[in-house]
């Protein structure tokens, strides 16, 4: 059975869904099966993912009311190793319910993938709850820069909370570091501001650096590897990710 790992932080924009979509992208070149599930309702996992939100018939919002997730999910264009449970703006309507509702469905397809990847909206409300309580694990990523790092600890909180009330097996497993500059002073210093709130060990390695060919492979809705030689150096960074994930999760 794969192991439920929930990618999460509160503050939106630190590439949260992009650590999400490269670490679906590095599994599928390795062989391996993921699935990714999309609680954001922005949807924009499904989307890069090759799948237009607004034609899906079934979206995450459906399970976490009713539906077996094996009726939702959709082959990803990417790659026949990647299968996606769809996000939609119906999920705006799910901010309340069950939060052991989601980790019931997943369970029923968990042991067709080698991991599920749970992309959760940016806030600490219900849905990142109900993504939380269906988790094995939890991964913070962060940015390295001061609105980066606010209220980690309040992410950090709401894991406690979820593992006393709803999942007692959820570990918080790991801080993924993202868009790190080349050369920055103050991108070294709040990496070490992290490794003082969340200690050394728990950053995992390597950091993502900060590449424009990101934003082209999102533009254009392929994977980070499909790019070949000119994504080689990021391609590499999410091999050795994803290769971290397996050992730390497993």
């Amino acid at each position: 059975m794969g192991s439920t790992v929930a990618l999460l932080n509160q503050k939106g924009g630190v590439g949260k869904t992009t650590v999400t979509l490269g670490l679906a992208s590095a599994a599928a070149h390795a062989g391996h099966r993921v699935l990714v599930v999309d609680l954001d309702p922005q949807a924009s996992a499904t989307w890069v993912l090759g799948i237009d939100p607004d034609t899906v018939h079934l979206s995450t919002a459906d399970v976490l009311f009713h539906t077996r997730a094996a009726d939702a999910i959709i082959a990803s264009p990417w790659s026949e190793s990647i299968d996606v449970l769809p996000g939609s703006t119906d999920l705006q309507s799910r901010e309340s319910g069950s939060p052991s509702r989601l980790r019931t469905a997943l369970a029923d397809v968990a042991d067709r993938y080698h991991a599920l990847l749970l992309d959760c909206p940016p806030s600490l409300g219900n849905l990142t709850t109900s993504g939380l309580t269906a988790a094995d694990h939890a991964v913070i990523v962060v940015e390295p820069s001061a609105l980066g790092l606010r209220g980690i600890g309040a992410v950090a909180d709401l894991i406690d909370d979820v593992w006393d009330a709803h999942n007692g097996e959820l570990e918080l497993s790991g801080v993924i570091v993202n868009r790190v500059p080349a050369v920055s002073g103050e991108a070294d210093r709040r990496t070490a501001e992290l490794a003082r709130i969340v200690g050394k060990k728990a950053i995992w390695k390597p950091a993502i650096p900060q590449r424009v060919i990101f934003n082209q492979a999102i533009g254009e809705r392929r994977s980070i590897h499909s790019f070949g030689f000119r994504s080689a150096e990021v391609s590499y960074v999410f091999d050795q990710l994803w290769a971290k994930m397996r050992r730390t999760v497993n």
